[in-house]
């Protein structure tokens, strides 16, 4: 195996065309597809399947290509060590829960080390998608939360994939208010509180279960439930149609806008919010980056 071999392997999962890949690695259609062979034959996997309908990348090919990224990132970084620059773009990827602190930490990274050139990913994406993300490699690093509800399922899918977790910071339960909300007046706010008012929280795909809500209480029962997929419209709903949704309270005024407030909610419980890797693969300088620019961050909330 070769470092030319795993990027011609990154870039035809790239393009998902084996022309488009040829003409933009300057070989021969023919040169590139042996190049393929080999590497499936040396490791006695398949990384494409090939029909007329294109390009597919299977599930070991999914995994190894993970892999290589990691491979050619770290090689990005010794040429950039002791080159001077950067081989190629810098990439980087976070998956994450709904959290603006994580938003905040990955502008920070990319402001530092994101150079002339980059290739940087946030996926604000559902609590399962999180952990398949890192198990594949897909992302460096993933952050979500536990707590006394969920813990026993979330290790144990972790576990399964040979991922760990690493607590940042413990946070007392929140709600996500508008300002002008008629609760908004109140130092504390009860459940009694909440009940007339509609619930937003976070669609979790097929793994819609309890224990993968993004809110804690996910099993309490409310009249009115609303349903979304990202951060912008669960704000606007919530100051829209006076809603509320429970959090970690830890809020960027810079990013979030000033429309939105968080306050505390009167209920004997906590969201511990940290980050998952892999077991097998030592964490990139960037992604180690991540991690303390997030934690010097969350300390100061």
């Amino acid at each position: 195996m070769t470092l030319k071999q795993l990027q011609y392997a990154v870039t035809v999962a790239e393009t998902m065309n084996i022309t488009e890949a040829s003409k933009k690695l300057f070989i021969t259609q023919p040169s590139l597809t042996s190049a393929i062979h080999e590497l499936e034959k040396e490791y006695g996997i398949t990384l494409f399947t090939r029909s007329n309908k294109g390009i597919e990348i299977t599930p070991d090919g999914d995994e190894f290509l993970g892999y290589a990224r990691q491979v050619l990132d770290q090689t990005n970084l010794i040429d950039e060590r002791y080159h001077g620059k950067a081989a190629g773009k810098q990439r980087f990827c976070v998956s994450s829960q709904h959290y603006s602190f994580a938003v905040e930490a990955f502008v920070s990274l990319l402001k530092e080390h994101g150079g002339d050139k980059y290739e940087f990913h946030m996926r604000e994406t559902q609590t399962y998608d999180i952990i398949d993300d890192v198990a594949h490699l897909r992302s460096e690093i993933g952050i979500l939360y536990l707590n006394k509800f969920n813990e026993t399922v979330i290790k144990k899918t972790l576990r399964d994939n040979n991922l760990s977790f690493t607590p940042v910071f413990k946070a007392k339960p929140h709600v996500f208010i508008g300002k002008d909300n008629p609760l908004a007046s109140k130092k504390k706010i009860s459940l009694k509180d909440l009940a007339p008012l509609p619930r937003l929280s976070y669609e979790q795909g097929s793994h819609n279960s309890f224990y993968f809500s993004e809110e804690i209480l996910s099993t309490m029962d409310c009249d009115k439930e609303l349903v979304v997929c990202d951060r912008a419209t669960l704000f606007n709903l919530l100051i829209g149609l006076n809603g509320y949704t429970i959090c970690s309270g830890v809020i960027n005024k810079e990013l979030n806008g000033p429309n939105i407030i968080a306050l505390p909610l009167a209920v004997d419980d906590y969201m511990e919010i940290g980050y998952i890797l892999p077991d097998s693969i030592h964490p990139s300088f960037l992604t180690l980056r991540y991690i303390d620019i997030l934690t010097n961050l969350t300390d100061t909330k």
